[in-house]
């Protein structure tokens, strides 16, 4: 399952607040990319709740929904997260140790 770097934590509930995110609301990762978007690129987005069938990951209150082919794609990944000098948000995924 995929698993959060502290920093990726920190970025999700930032963002996730910065929206005015209820208790239950965090960042939904789908294989539903934007138009535009390489093939096999994930869409992701705030929400304010999973939708069924989605797996959550919750570290530290930060929590991510996975819907169904992207918790697959996303399986033995760790996700990590920073911010550009510009303020961007640049998320990266990397196989677990």
């Amino acid at each position: 399952m995929l698993t959060l770097t502290d920093n990726a934590s920190n970025i999700v509930k930032a963002i996730v607040e910065q929206n005015g995110g209820s208790e239950d609301a965090g960042l939904r990762f789908s294989a539903e990319p934007a138009e535009g978007a390489p093939q096999g690129a994930l869409a992701v987005t705030t929400v304010e709740a999973g939708e069924p069938g989605d797996q959550v990951v919750d570290k530290d209150g930060a929590k991510v929904y996975l819907e169904e082919t992207a918790a697959v794609a996303l399986g033995d990944q760790v996700l990590d997260a920073s911010v550009d000098q510009s303020g961007a948000v640049q998320f990266s995924i990397a196989p677990s140790a």
